[in-house]
């Protein structure tokens, strides 16, 4: 019976060792999954961040834009010139 209980205690060890290695496997995969997700939503976040920026700045732009338009437009009142009429 010695022999017996000698030969199965490696396996029982190792046994113990894979059950011990996929508990902590099983046990690190939420953490690993919530550091994943915890990234892409960095990233989506910094993405979102740099285009409204963006935006913000063509709408700056585009803003600016028209109030040099505008006040051209009036400009050309005060100087008595017709506004532009399309040619047929």
């Amino acid at each position: 019976m010695a022999s017996n209980e000698a030969s199965s205690s490696p396996t029982n060890d190792t046994d113990n060792r894979t059950s011990t290695n996929s508990l902590s496997a099983e046990s690190s995969a939420p953490a690993e999954l919530s550091a994943v997700v915890d990234e892409l939503l960095n990233t989506l976040s910094n993405k979102f961040a740099g285009v409204s920026s963006e935006i913000f700045a063509k709408m700056d732009d585009m803003s600016r834009r028209l109030d040099n338009l505008e006040t051209q437009l009036q400009n050309q009142g005060k100087d008595g010139k017709s506004s532009p009429t399309k040619l047929q």
